[in-house]
């Protein structure tokens, strides 16, 4: 049965701000930094096929702080005018432009109001979050570099149900990353690919539905 899960866990990049593509590639175009040199530079750490240690993997745990990444960042990126790339509030300005999906944010409010425990999981890169807008959508908020653990590893997903008191089995997982949302599923919980708002809360409807239909259910008038 689809239905009768209790529980939403919600990635933040991609899914509560535009697609992430969006809001590098603004950041890129601003800097002036050369765009395949950039996506050639980072498929090693994305891929996790690059040697050595993962600079990408340790500032998401929390592992290197956000100054150090920066610096070795920009020495590795190349500015198409030929000068260097500033180091110092490279992070700000590569996420300056990831504004809030309000309709996503009401989403979650909606299912919290129905009575789901809802959580943030998000890989951080040090960036500050609009945790002003976490207070009435959350119960949970779950950062990787605040707790040493990212996403795919298992343990950063069974932590954040462990936040909501749940299992994984009652639990939906939201993330616009498909590898992530596998991982999710292996751990028994049901998954969305978040492609776009409406779809994602049809999703949602169908795995909260008490009846497993995707109807919400109907109130007894005799009871009123």
């Amino acid at each position: 049965m689809d239905g009768n899960r209790r529980g939403v866990i919600c990635d933040w990049g991609g899914v509560l701000t535009p697609p992430l593509r969006e809001g590098i590639r603004t950041w890129l175009h601003a800097d002036r930094i050369d765009i395949e040199h950039y996506h050639e530079v980072m498929r090693p750490y994305f891929d996790d096929s690059c040697d050595g240690d993962n600079l990408v993997h340790a500032l998401e745990r929390g592992e290197i702080d956000t100054c150090e990444f920066e610096r070795e960042l920009a020495a590795l990126l190349r500015c198409t005018h030929g000068g260097p790339v500033v180091a110092e509030g490279l992070i700000d300005r590569m996420f300056r432009d990831f504004d809030p999906v309000h309709d996503m944010y009401e989403v979650l409010r909606e299912a919290r109001d129905s009575g789901a425990s809802t959580a943030l999981l998000s890989n951080s890169w040090g960036n500050c979050y609009p945790r002003e807008h976490f207070d009435n959508a959350f119960d949970a908020v779950v950062i990787s570099g605040e707790v040493g653990m990212r996403k795919p590893e298992e343990r950063i997903y069974l932590h954040t149900c462990e936040r909501l008191g749940l299992r994984p089995e009652d639990c939906v997982f939201i993330d616009d990353l498909e590898h992530n949302v596998h991982i999710a599923e292996e751990l028994g919980m049901a998954g969305v690919l978040h492609t776009d708002v409406d779809a994602t809360r049809l999703e949602l409807e169908r795995f909260l539905a008490p009846d497993g239909d995707g109807a919400p259910p109907v109130p007894d008038e005799r009871a009123a």
